[in-house]
């Protein structure tokens, strides 16, 4: 009992460091408007709140098996704990919204590595069947802690003010800071890796990371390649990406473990754990957006249409880990991963009128299978390398899912942008004197804001308005539908890669060296 504990402990603990760092990339979402109001911030600079963590954060994930290495799961943990603490306090201080972009890139930054760590610290802690419950529980808090940030960030700021999803993180921050010292002992530090560390393809990574996770955010606000700026970025993208494999790849000591994708189970891992990035930032992206803008809920309303998706997730919890220790899990996963698709095609009948009622099904069927989506991509995926290799990979896997979310967020974006103008001129075509229902409506429009605007003149053309607006709501809510079918393409596609996989126990073992 007393070493399970010892494993149960430290491991729970950076848990809470992890749940943390991953609620906060979503947490500002349902709020962006208050933050700006608060800032007195312009409308195209308030994306930035968001966007400058997940440039951060995903420049440094990779890097996190390195400086692990360097500095000890122990050290680099606290650090991480504790700069991000300091580095929320700072956010919940901003006086200007330059100030709040530069402390919420710090705040990615440094809390980046606490999500990978757990991770590669769940196979130091567990042994055979015992992984089963350990990827279970961090598939969870990779699946729920991005789904729960815009309902904890809606309740926050309707309750208290947007300061405090910022100030909420200061007390477990600066409990984990404290206890993983005392707790955590995995490995010993190495400072001599500083001196021979690959620092060009740590520049050509973040280069190369940093300017796509820029366009990807930012390129439909600017209309893509359109815009200089955009095509500049690009450019350096690729050029930097391209130098960064060359160098990885050839490179006696590099940063980042690219020759891992030889193994099988872990790049099919890696491309899995992409396509659940885009299911699960996407969706978290799409549905607040449709009930703000098409439906016009608050914050907190959101935040409650969306909660079945976080209880759903958690249901399927126990049932994924009982499930687990008799199954194997490639059927696990193709479960997870076909229920999700089936989601997304619930979610494509969504019309102007849902709400969280009609939301209800298609959230459940999205997220109950969500664990057997993530879980068994850690298993098998991660699994089957052997241990000197996880720490270098396992940053790898993690940015998988994060950069597929930013394809995700920016592909969707682009039909909302492509699709509603299309849908819009089909509606609108249709728009004719020919067509009876339509002059009608028009007619009925015409009476009742001629008599509240006291004359036929600019009655007509209120009715006018509100028929633009009805045909936009239309066109706009068929685009949605667009981008959830584009999902479930993604998650069919996923499904089929599932057999790929071979079966594992775990690094080190037998099936591992099987599986390369």
């Amino acid at each position: 009992m007393s070493g399970a504990f010892r494993g149960v402990f430290p491991f729970a603990v950076m848990c809470v460091g992890m749940f943390v760092a991953l609620l906060d990339i979503q947490i500002v979402a349902s709020s962006l408007q208050d933050i700006g109001g608060g800032l007195s911030a312009a409308q195209d600079d308030i994306g930035w709140v968001q966007t400058a963590y997940l440039i951060a954060e995903i420049i440094v994930i990779p890097l996190s098996g390195w400086l692990t290495r360097v500095f000890s799961t122990r050290w680099l943990f606290a650090a991480s704990a504790a700069g991000f603490t300091l580095a929320s306090l700072l956010c919940g201080l901003a006086w200007n919204i330059e100030s709040m972009v530069v402390f919420r890139a710090l705040q990615g930054m440094l809390g980046a590595s606490m999500i990978p760590t757990v991770f590669t610290s769940s196979f130091h802690y567990f042994e055979g069947p015992r992984r089963v419950y350990a990827a279970a529980v961090v598939g969870t808090i990779a699946s729920i802690a991005p789904t729960l940030g815009p309902i904890v960030g809606g309740w926050i700021t309707d309750t208290l003010d947007w300061h405090w999803l910022f100030y909420i993180n200061l007390v477990p921050g600066l409990a984990v800071s404290l206890a993983v010292p005392f707790l955590v002992n995995i490995d010993r530090p190495d400072l001599s890796l500083l001196k021979g560390a690959d620092y060009a393809g740590i520049v050509l990574m973040a280069i190369a990371l940093g300017n796509l996770e820029y366009v990807l955010e930012e390129g439909a606000r600017w209309n893509w390649f359109d815009d200089s700026t955009m095509r500049t970025c690009t450019v350096l993208a690729a050029a930097a990406g391209i130098l960064f494999i060359v160098r990885s790849l050839t490179y006696a000591h590099p940063v980042v473990d690219l020759r891992a994708l030889g193994n099988r189970n872990f790049a099919v891992g890696c491309f899995l754990s992409f396509v659940t990035g885009i299911g699960i930032f996407s969706t978290i992206y799409l549905t607040p957006l449709f009930l703000g803008y098409v439906r016009g809920f608050s914050a907190w309303q959101t935040g409650m249409a969306v909660f079945a998706t976080g209880a759903a997730s958690l249901v399927g919890v126990p049932v994924y880990v009982w499930l687990g220790r008799r199954t194997d899990l490639r059927w696990l996963m193709m479960f997870g991963l076909a229920s999700f698709g089936l989601a997304m095609w619930a979610f494509s009948f969504i019309t102007h009128e849902w709400g969280a009622a009609e939301l209800f099904v298609p959230q459940v069927l999205r997220g109950f299978p969500q664990v057997f989506a993530v879980a068994p991509a850690v298993t098998l995926g991660l699994g089957s390398l052997p241990m000197e290799r996880l720490k270098y990979a396992s940053g790898l896997f993690n940015m998988m899912r994060n950069l597929g979310g930013a394809v995700g967020i920016a592909v969707c974006g682009a039909i909302l942008n492509i699709r509603t103008n299309a849908h819009f001129l089909d509606i609108a075509s249709n728009l004719t004197p020919a067509n009876g229902a339509m002059e009608r409506l028009l007619g009925s429009l015409d009476q009742r804001y001629a008599a509240a605007l006291g004359g036929a003149a600019p009655g007509h053309i209120a009715a006018l308005k509100a028929l633009w607006n009805l045909a936009y709501r239309e066109a706009s809510t068929l685009a949605y539908a667009d981008a959830f079918q584009a999902i479930m393409v993604a998650f069919a596609v996923a499904t089929l890669f599932v057999p790929l996989l071979r079966k594992v126990v775990g690094p080190g073992s037998a099936a591992s060296a099987d599986a390369h």
